[in-house]
C-alpha cells in the first residue's frame, strides 16, 4: 500500500497504463483474428472455385488409324489451352482415362455395358479464381471454343453461378463484419485513452496556466501513447500468433500459408494500434487545453 501521495499517483499511473496496454493488446487480437478469418475464407473461397473445371473435348476430324498424328495434334492443341492466361491448370485426358473414370463414376468393373474408348479425348481446364465469375465465364469459354483443335467446350454455368454468388455473400458478410468490429476497435482504445487522459486534466490545466505552450505538454502524452500502442500491439500480435499456432497445429495445417498477407494483416495491426492510441490521445489532451478551468470540474 503506497506510504505517501507520490507514491500513490505512481502506483494510479501504473494502474492505469497497465489497463490500457491490456485494453489494447485484447481488441488488436480481435481485430487481427478477424483478419486471419477473412484471408483463409478468401483462400478457401478460391479453392471451391478452382473445383469448378471447364471440360474441353478435342476435335476428332483425323483419321483415327493415323494415331501419332492425332496425338501430336492433341499435344499441340493442349500446349494452346495451357498458354492462355485465365487458366491456372490444365489436365490432359486420354480415351483410355477417359474411359476409367466413366466406369468409377458409374461403379462398373467390367466393359460388357459399353466398348472401350468410347468417350473422347478432352482437357480439364482448372480456371484463376478471378476468372469464375458468370460475368467472364461466357467469353472464357468463347475463347476455348476458338483454339484450333476444341471441338466442344461443357460447362456447368448453373452450378458455377449458385457457387459464385454464395462464396461471393459469404465473404462480404465477413468483411462487413471485419470492418464493423475495426470501428468498434476503434471506440474501444479510444475510450480508454479518454479515460487516462481524464485523469490527468489537472495537470494539463496547471502546465498550460503556468506558461507552457501546447506542443510542449502535448509531445510527453504523444510519446507515453506511442509506447503503449507499441506493447499493446505487440502482446496482441504474440496472442494471436499463439492462438493461430494451436488452431493450425490441431488441423494439421501450415502455420503460414501466404507470406505477403500475414505480413499486411500484422503490418495492419501495428498501424492501427499506434494511429489509434496517439490520435486519441491528441484530440483528448487537446480538449483539455482548449476548455475553461471551471469545466474540468465538469468534463
Amino acid at each position: 500500500m503506497p506510504k505517501t501521495v507520490d507514491d500513490f499517483n505512481k502506483s494510479r499511473l501504473r494502474s492505469s497504463n497497465i489497463t490500457v496496454v491490456i485494453s489494447i493488446s485484447l481488441v488488436l487480437f480481435l481485430v487481427g483474428l478477424f483478419g486471419l478469418i477473412l484471408i483463409n475464407a478468401q483462400k478457401y473461397s478460391d479453392y471451391i472455385k478452382e473445383q469448378l473445371v471447364v471440360e474441353a473435348y478435342f476435335d476428332e476430324y483425323l483419321d483415327p488409324r493415323d494415331s501419332a498424328k492425332t496425338l501430336k495434334f492433341q499435344e499441340e492443341t493442349f500446349t494452346k489451352i495451357k498458354q492462355q492466361n485465365y487458366v491456372k491448370q490444365a489436365q490432359y485426358i486420354s480415351k483410355q482415362q477417359a474411359s476409367v473414370l466413366a466406369k468409377k463414376q458409374l461403379g462398373i468393373d467390367s466393359d460388357a455395358l459399353f466398348e472401350e474408348d468410347i468417350f473422347p479425348a478432352s482437357v480439364e481446364v482448372t480456371l484463376k479464381p478471378e476468372f469464375v465469375d458468370p460475368a467472364k465465364i461466357d467469353g472464357v469459354v468463347n475463347q476455348l471454343k476458338a483454339i484450333d483443335g476444341v471441338k466442344d467446350v461443357v460447362n456447368d454455368n448453373q452450378l458455377t453461378i449458385d457457387v459464385y454468388n454464395n462464396l461471393n455473400r459469404i465473404l462480404t458478410w465477413i468483411l462487413a463484419f471485419s470492418i464493423l468490429f475495426l470501428i468498434v476497435a476503434m471506440v474501444l482504445i479510444n475510450n480508454s485513452i479518454r479515460l487516462k487522459i481524464f485523469s490527468k486534466r489537472f495537470i494539463i490545466k496547471t502546465m498550460q496556466l503556468v506558461g507552457a505552450k501546447r506542443r510542449f505538454i502535448l509531445m510527453p502524452f504523444i510519446r507515453e501513447a506511442l509506447v503503449l500502442g507499441l506493447i499493446g500491439a505487440f502482446i496482441g500480435i504474440l496472442a494471436l500468433g499463439g492462438v493461430w499456432y494451436y488452431f493450425t497445429s490441431q488441423i494439421g495445417t501450415p502455420f503460414v500459408q501466404d507470406t505477403d498477407q500475414y505480413v499486411i494483416l500484422l503490418f495492419i495491426i501495428l498501424l492501427v494500434g499506434i494511429i489509434i492510441t496517439v490520435a486519441s490521445t491528441i484530440f483528448a489532451t487537446w480538449r483539455f487545453l482548449r476548455s475553461n478551468v471551471d469545466d474540468l470540474y465538469y468534463s
